[in-house]
C-alpha cells in the first residue's frame, strides 16, 4: 500500500467520523421529543432500504438464507444492542459524555480478542485497556454526585458493538457486507417497536422538523458509513484506525456550539485518557503488524496534493 494511499485513506476517515459526529447531533435533537423506541424505528426503516436497494442494483438478494446463519444473527444482535444503548445515551446523556465513552471500543475489542478469539495481546495493549477502562470510570464517576446513570446506556452501547465487530471477524469472506448492514438496520425497527411497548411510549406524528433530523440522521448516518469504507479500502487498516478518534474531536466541538454543554476537567481527563491508551494501542498492534511509520507524513502529503501545489 502506497504512502500516498494511506494519507487520502487518512484524510478520508476524518471525513467519515465528522459526518459521524454530526449524525449523533441529529440524534440528540431527535431524543428530546421522542421515544428512544419511535427514534429507532424511524432510523432503521430508511436505512435498511438504503442497503436493500444497493443489493437489488448489484443483483443480490436481502431477504436470504445468509440472513440466518448463525453468526449473522449473532452479529445482529450486537448491533441492536448497540444502537439500543448508544442512541438511549445520546438522546438521555451529553454528547460529550458518550462520544467520549463510545472511543473505548477499540480497547474492548482488544479485549475481546484476547478473551474470546484467542489473540495474543501483550502487556503493553493491556495496560492501555486498563487505563482506557479508567478514563470510562473518570466520566462516569460512579458513587458520586455527578454519577448520571443514563451514561451506563453508553457503556452497554460499547460492549453490544463490540460483540458485532468481534463476530463480523468470523463472517465467511463470500458474504456481502450489504447483507450485514441492511439486516442489522432491518433489526433495529423491530427492537425498537418492543421498546415502544415495553416503556409504553406515546407515539405522536413527527413534526416537519422531527422529519428534517430524521433525514439528517439517515443522510449523514449512511455517508459516514460509505467514506469510512472508502477509506478502509484505499488504505492499510492498521494505518488509518488511530484517524477514528478524530470523532470525538468533532463531538466536542458540536456538543459545545449547538448543545452548550461545558464537559467539566474529569470528563476531558477521562475522553484525553480513553483516547490515548486507543491511539497507543492500535499504534502498538501496526507496529507489530509491521505497519510503517509514515502516515503523519503521508497525511501531509495528500493534503498538499489537495490543495495543488504537490506534484504528481
Amino acid at each position: 500500500m502506497s504512502a500516498e494511499a494511506n494519507g487520502r485513506a487518512a484524510l478520508l476517515m476524518v471525513a467519515a467520523m465528522a459526518l459521524f459526529a454530526i449524525e449523533d447531533a441529529f440524534i440528540k435533537l431527535l431524543g428530546a421529543g421522542m421515544g428512544v423506541g419511535l427514534l429507532l424505528v424511524l432510523t432503521g426503516l430508511p436505512g435498511a432500504a438504503i442497503f436493500w436497494i444497493r443489493l437489488r442494483l448489484r443483483g443480490g438478494r436481502m431477504l436470504s438464507r445468509d440472513i440466518l446463519r448463525p453468526v449473522v444473527l449473532l452479529r445482529t444482535l450486537g448491533e441492536i444492542i448497540g444502537a439500543v444503548g448508544f442512541v438511549t445515551a445520546l438522546a438521555k446523556g451529553d454528547l460529550a459524555a458518550t462520544a467520549a465513552i463510545l472511543q473505548v471500543l477499540p480497547l474492548a475489542l482488544v479485549m475481546g480478542g484476547a478473551l474470546f478469539l484467542g489473540e495474543t495481546v501483550g502487556w503493553r495493549r493491556w495496560l492501555s485497556v486498563i487505563l482506557g477502562f479508567a478514563g470510562v470510570l473518570l466520566i462516569l464517576r460512579p458513587g458520586t454526585q455527578s454519577f448520571d446513570p443514563v451514561m451506563l446506556w453508553a457503556v452497554v452501547g460499547v460492549f453490544g458493538l463490540a460483540l458485532r465487530d468481534l463476530v463480523t471477524r468470523l463472517v465467511p469472506a463470500d458474504l456481502p457486507s450489504d447483507i450485514l448492514s441492511g439486516a442489522a438496520y432491518g433489526a433495529i425497527v423491530p427492537a425498537g417497536i418492543v421498546l415502544i411497548l415495553l416503556r409504553s411510549e406515546t407515539l405522536a406524528m413527527p413534526t416537519p422538523i422531527e422529519w428534517v433530523h430524521v433525514a439528517g440522521t439517515v443522510v449523514f448516518g449512511v455517508s459516514g458509513y460509505a467514506v469510512m469504507v472508502a477509506a478502509l479500502r484505499m488504505g492499510e487498516a492498521s494505518m488509518v484506525a488511530p484517524f477514528r478518534y478524530a470523532r470525538l474531536g468533532f463531538a466536542l466541538i458540536i456538543a459545545a456550539l449547538v448543545f452548550g454543554e461545558r464537559p467539566d476537567a474529569l470528563t476531558l481527563a477521562g475522553a484525553a485518557l480513553i483516547a490515548g491508551a486507543g491511539g497507543y494501542a492500535m499504534w502498538r498492534e501496526a507496529r507489530l503488524r509491521g505497519g510503517g511509520r509514515q502516515v503523519v507524513g503521508s497525511l501531509l502529503r495528500a493534503s498538499r496534493r489537495r490543495r495543488g501545489d504537490g506534484t504528481r
